[in-house]
């Protein structure tokens, strides 16, 4: 099958979509199938690479115009292919737009991965093109029914929707414990300052004095961290390690030293994907705080289940509570809620046996539900499905 991906980004772009496509592209390339992403270049030129099995055409950059990039090269360069399955992901407008005038696929995929939350101009201006383009399109993949029930625009064509979850790769994350020392050395050379963060506990994986909360993401506004950071003054035995970049960073880390607990918290900072498993070895909870729908899903929480990781989360209407199920494999609490946040954690806190019991159900709900191979034949049924 020949099967073409269209977004504005790839690889080594780095984000929750652009990681999706890679994977599932990839893994469909493995299977056989003659597969290829349009996506837009980081400059003003339009090139082709073969990367990992998978060929990628990077569509000249014209400019970035509310978040999304433009490119007329997109058009010129739709109109030579001749997939049998177009697969777009959602939200990309011009990307869609490109699709519905200059695609010649068979059949038409869409991935809803998130609603458009915050670009308010982009969402009423694109309003009547995406209603067309919605139209148009053979299958509408969601990743949660969750997201189908509270997304206004998927109850309007929820006839069309079809469930497909994220999946991961559980085995790294698994098997993670052996890294432990060197994924950690560099970082507690960094911080040596935080008096009150214990360091040989973190490092020993055998943290007696305090227990390890992690998050993992980019430190953006909907991530919700501020959050947990004003959790933990209720939290006096929890540390903090926060493995991610972004732009709230420095507003994150003025707000820790405001409540008086920075010295509890370090920031690490963006990792290689190789060191990111030894994190979650280390953790004794994962904490996703997210404060806004766009927190779609939350694959990070897989990641943590696969390592055997309790996870508290929000309640958004989104993903993250369909992964992390309430009382089973962690604890779901109101969104934008520091008590109820510090409440959830007390509990696993106090409670080794509960955190290792909620672990080893979240590891065996990603082995049951949640693998990368699990996906990728979940979504080609949905292709063969559109050819019936």
């Amino acid at each position: 099958m020949q099967i073409l991906h269209i977004y504005k980004d790839y690889f080594p772009v780095v984000g929750g979509i652009e990681n999706h496509i890679k994977m599932l592209a990839e893994a469909q390339a493995a299977r056989g199938h003659a597969v290829s992403v349009l996506v837009t270049s980081r400059d003003h030129r339009t090139h082709i690479e073969t990367i990992n099995g998978v060929r990628v055409i990077f569509a000249a950059r014209l400019a970035t115009v509310l978040s999304a990039p433009i490119s007329p090269a997109l058009f010129a360069l739709l109109r030579r292919e001749t997939p049998d399955i177009a697969h777009l992901h959602f939200p990309y407008p011009f990307g869609e737009i490109a699709n519905y005038f200059c695609g010649r696929a068979r059949r038409t995929i869409v991935t809803y991965h998130s609603d458009i939350i915050r670009q308010r101009i982009t969402r009423a201006l694109y309003r009547p093109l995406m209603t067309r383009v919605f139209a148009r399109v053979d299958r509408i993949i969601a990743t949660s029914p969750n997201y189908i029930a509270s997304s206004p625009v998927l109850a309007r064509w929820k006839d069309k929707c079809v469930v497909v979850p994220l999946g991961i790769n559980p085995a790294p994350f698994e098997n993670a414990t052996a890294e432990l020392q060197g994924t950690f050395s560099k970082t507690l050379s960094r911080n040596t300052q935080h008096a009150s963060f214990d360091y040989a506990a973190l490092r020993s994986g055998r943290n007696t004095h305090h227990v390890s909360l992690l998050f993992v993401g980019h430190l953006r506004y909907y991530k919700g961290l501020n959050y947990l950071i004003q959790a933990l003054r209720e939290l006096p035995r929890a540390q903090l390690i926060v493995v991610g970049a972004g732009p709230m960073e420095r507003a994150w880390r003025a707000r820790a030293r405001q409540l008086g607990v920075d010295a509890r918290i370090v920031f690490v900072g963006a990792v290689r994907d190789a060191e990111l498993p030894g994190y979650y070895a280390a953790a004794d909870i994962f904490v996703l705080p997210a404060s806004e729908r766009s927190e779609a899903f939350g694959a990070v929480q897989l990641e943590a289940m696969a390592a055997g990781k309790p996870v508290v989360c929000a309640e958004l209407g989104t993903g993250t509570s369909f992964v992390n199920v309430d009382g089973e494999t962690g604890f779901v609490v109101p969104a934008r809620d520091p008590r109820a946040l510090a409440g959830a954690i007390a509990r696993l806190i106090d409670d080794a046996d509960l955190r290792a019991r909620m672990g080893a159900a979240g590891r065996a709900r990603v082995r049951r539900e949640f693998t990368l191979e699990k996906m990728v034949e979940r979504v080609m049924g949905v292709y063969v499905g559109t050819f019936d």
